[in-house]
């Protein structure tokens, strides 16, 4: 299975010379699109500073100490930490640091690179766990509630409703998995980019059309690619 690798790319194939199109019926698509537009609405990359979890801010006016940062003997696992920290995911840094190690670990296992994961989160929710589109799409990576039950049960995931894609690790685990599918369903990591967002059934009419793949969206992740880049990295 190739890595998927998306850097410094445009609008090229990096898996291969060819796209691949699929017949039958897609997955819902993840993130919001504007209907009649040419283009899927984008959210914000950037939410601002983040703001500390309700139980930190009430320890530190009660007195109390704010948790100490956790020991991380992974590099990739604390880099990731790191880039999170300072996004306002509304999380507390003992879910920052299981959503890090699940990202490192998922990654890894669908041989797919860190820094892409974190640039699609940076692009669908701005790092922010609640995050929720005017079309459905929830969480992290913004994953429709439809496509996020089939990946569960493909995946072995416990389903219980559309909360489920709150909980940052299933929703991180699942829209790596779904990455994954997508490059090895197009071949092409820009084209499964823009599945992502436009959805699958989407990107294979316009395939079969003959039509240019949209470009908006592959061009806002590598921007964020290049900022996490700028940042320090977080390729493992």
């Amino acid at each position: 299975m190739p890595r998927l690798v998306f850097a410094g790319l445009g609008a090229a194939c990096v898996l291969a010379l060819s796209c691949q199109v699929f017949q039958g019926p897609a997955p819902s698509a993840f993130g919001p699109t504007a209907v009649g537009t040419a283009e899927p609405l984008l959210p914000a990359v950037d939410a601002g500073p983040p703001a500390p979890p309700l139980a930190e801010t009430l320890a530190w006016v009660e007195g109390g100490a704010l948790p100490a940062e956790p020991e991380i003997a992974d590099p990739a696992v604390q880099r990731v930490f790191t880039h999170l920290s300072e996004r306002h995911t509304g999380l507390s840094r003992r879910e920052i640091l299981r959503v890090a190690r699940a990202i490192v670990e998922q990654a890894s296992h669908r041989e797919i690179e860190v820094n892409l994961v974190l640039a699609v989160i940076a692009v669908e929710s701005a790092g922010y766990n609640r995050a929720e589109s005017s079309v459905g799409a929830l969480g992290l990576m913004q994953i429709m509630p439809a496509t996020g039950e089939q990946l569960a049960r493909e995946h072995g995931i416990d389903w219980r409703g559309p909360a489920t894609l709150f909980d940052p690790v299933v929703n991180v685990t699942l829209g790596i998995a779904y990455l994954r599918e997508l490059s090895d369903r197009y071949d092409c990591v820009p084209t499964a980019l823009a599945a992502y967002n436009w959805g699958p059934g989407r990107i294979d009419s316009r395939l079969r059309r003959g039509a240019s793949m949209p470009q908006l969206y592959v061009d806002q992740v590598q921007r964020a690619i290049d900022k996490v880049e700028q940042e320090g990295g977080a390729s493992s």
